[in-house]
């Protein structure tokens, strides 16, 4: 079996959402409203056919059943705020009809409009309804009764700088709302309309009427410097496209003016939008089938940047995977949803059977990169990094700044051992591996994980902030803790010992290693706090240190002066003064590992073996702390585990020895 060798700590999988932006549930449809300084979402909600299919339903065909709005003030977390409406509580409509589509919200009275169509109960078609709430998320009610004069899908309102409320449907239709929000305007034009040899009124004006608008359907208007905007899907080949229109009234007429989203690359049939301006950015909203690409009747949530031309019209965009939303660094970056890539970077689902587990990157090949945008890292400090990994053979691969050659982040060497007698087998799994940072970038910044080897899948990868395990001494002694440990140490930055298992730790190996002479140099009874010490091809620096801890924890002392973790010893030395002569007490010593102490340099513990950190896990020989200065020296070492120790003095009566001060 492959083995990670001591460069990484294995830790718990995780997830977060770039595009698609909801990763717990279809979302297609996506309404965007900006309230209260917030973005709330307000999408349809896909779900699988019921089975058996209710009578009339059409096979593998759309299926919604109620609503949830999402908000989020960075449109990178997205808060569910549950079920808003289901098609049992509407009044008017078919409670097993399974086709609420697109909705909108608006607020205005000092109150919020949801409208949304369903199938209506008595006849034929579709109706338009009205639920209101005071609050975007809810809870709303629904109004008794559609909409009259309206008989289609997919509302859309628009609250003009005339004043006026106008409310969209369908394919293009539009009507001015009355003041309460739920009538249209009793000068509503009516228009006869043939269908076969059927003849229909529709309510309202065409605003489509001699567009491209070939199955047009779910209209968006908005208004943008002296200009409204009529932006709908309509089918141009095979599958829908996303056009828009221009005028200078909210009910038109409009010019049509081009795309702003072409046809989906995999041939998704529908697409369904909204645009906001938010914080002075505009964006687009649509939906695409990511999490079910072998069926397009259910859609998830994506969000792209809209950009305008100085005279007005929109350029066309290009879905991404990374979608958009500065990212803090301490979030979970799913960085399989790149902004871009190198040609030969594939992506595939983690899980065919749960899709919503996402993907995973592949890397495949030496010079393979990935680029993920605008990482904020204004809140990392003291930070390192976890990425979650598969390999199958030696990997090295590193997180660069702004480019596949900008000053390295982290690095790391994913390196197996196939052989001998400590052969693993981590071949194709997911770990979760860990590095240092060289360096932290500031403010916003692009990231680049490019590979030296290949032969690397990558989930997702997230900065953390290390726990405040150390701090500078204050001036002055200082006591033991409460408990009677002893926290004022100076560390030695560790010395290399490649140790394969800590089972070699038997006594006879443990007093070879810690009496060879040059280590034993490294000892002194007079520690200077950065004082430079060479050990053999080693230049290693003394450290005076406060533990926030009552165990030392070497490993991360280790980490946070990047140096090696795993196959090293530590020299550790602590200075007493005692008022006057103890006797009689021992010391009480954990550590994780083994580890020799020594008093004014005579042996008093061994802790040999394989051991882990616990309070009082051996005790001395009885000892006297003489008045003046005491010298206390410990060495401990570690294979490719874990570090860490404790040590306090206990009197007769197995009490804590507090008497005592700190230099």
């Amino acid at each position: 079996m492959k083995r990670f060798l001591p460069a990484f700590l294995l830790l718990p999988l995780g997830l977060a959402a770039q595009n698609p932006i909801i990763n717990t549930q279809f979302t297609a449809d996506p309404t965007a409203r900006v309230f209260n300084g917030k973005v709330y979402l307000f999408p349809s909600h896909d779900i699988m056919q019921p089975s058996p299919l209710p009578q009339g339903m059409r096979p593998n065909w759309f299926c919604m059943e109620d609503y949830h709005v999402f908000s989020s003030d960075n449109l990178t977390e997205w808060t569910d705020h549950g079920v808003i409406l289901t098609q049992k509580d509407v009044p008017w409509g078919n409670p097993n009809g399974y086709s609420m589509w697109a909705p909108d919200c608006v607020y205005r009275n000092g109150k919020y409009y949801f409208y949304y169509p369903d199938v209506v109960k008595e006849g034929m078609g579709f109706g338009i309804g009205v639920a209101i709430a005071d609050k975007p998320e809810g809870p709303y009610t629904p109004v008794k009764s559609n909409i009259k004069g309206i008989n289609g899908i997919d509302p859309c309102v628009l609250q003009a700088s005339d004043g006026n409320a106008y409310i969209f449907w369908g394919a293009g239709r539009c009507a001015k709302l009355k003041e309460n929000m739920v009538e249209i305007a009793d000068d509503t034009p009516v228009e006869k309309v043939k269908f076969g040899d059927r003849e229909f009124e529709l309510s309202g004006v065409n605003c489509l009427k001699d567009l491209p608008n070939r199955q047009a359907e779910g209209p968006f208007a908005f208004e943008h410097n002296g200009n409204y905007y009529l932006t709908y899907p309509y089918v141009r080949k095979n599958t829908e496209v996303i056009g828009y229109a221009m005028s200078k009234n909210p009910m038109g007429p409009y010019q049509y003016k081009g795309l702003i989203m072409a046809e989906h690359a995999d041939s998704c049939w529908t697409n369904h939008h909204s645009i906001i301006n938010y914080k002075g950015q505009w964006y687009f909203f649509y939906h695409h089938n990511d999490f079910s690409p072998n069926d397009d009747k259910r859609r998830s949530a994506r969000i792209e940047k809209l950009f305008f031309n100085p005279d007005g019209t929109i350029q066309e965009i290009k879905p991404t995977l990374r979608g958009v939303g500065i990212v803090n660094a301490l979030s979970k970056l799913e960085v399989d949803r790149y902004s871009t890539a190198s040609n030969d970077v594939k992506i595939n689902f983690i899980d065919t059977a749960d899709k919503f587990k996402g993907w995973e990157a592949s890397l495949p090949n030496k010079g393979s990169f990935i680029k993920f945008n605008d990482v904020d890292f204004s809140s990392v400090t003291d930070g390192y990094l976890t990425a979650n990994v598969k390999a199958d053979k030696n990997t090295h691969f590193t997180v660069r700044e702004k480019s596949a050659k900008g000053k390295v982040i982290a690095d790391f060497k994913v390196v197996f051992i196939t052989e001998g007698q400590f052969k693993r087998d981590y071949s194709g799994q997911w770990l979760t591996v860990t590095a240092p940072l060289d360096y932290t970038p500031k403010g916003v910044t692009d990231l680049y994980i490019t590979t030296d080897q290949g032969g690397l899948s990558i989930d997702n990868v997230q900065f953390k902030n290390r726990e405040k395990y150390f701090k500078q001494p204050s001036n002055g002694l200082a006591a033991p803790d409460e408990d009677g440990f002893i926290r004022r140490w100076f560390l030695l930055e560790p010395v290399n010992k490649e140790n394969p298992t800590n089972a070699v730790f038997t006594d006879s190996y443990l007093k070879q290693v810690f009496y060879e002479e040059d280590f034993r140099k490294l000892f002194t009874n007079s520690p200077v706090d950065n004082q430079k010490v060479k050990y053999k091809d080693q230049t290693l620096v003394r450290h005076k240190l406060d533990s926030e801890n009552f165990n030392v924890k070497l490993f991360r002392f280790a980490e946070s002066y990047k140096k090696h973790v795993y196959g090293v010893m530590f020299s550790v030395i602590t200075l007493i003064e005692c008022d006057q002569d103890i006797e009689n007490v021992r010391l009480a010593a954990g550590s994780n590992s083994a580890s020799m102490w020594w008093l004014n340099d005579e042996e008093i513990l061994l802790m040999s073996g394989d051991r882990r950190m616990v309070k009082d896990d051996c005790v001395s020989k009885r000892i006297t702390l003489k008045k003046g200065l005491n010298v206390l020296s410990g060495a401990i070492i570690n294979g490719p585990g874990m570090s860490d120790f404790c040590v306090r003095f206990i009197d007769s009566n197995n009490q804590p020895v507090k008497g005592i001060k700190i230099r």
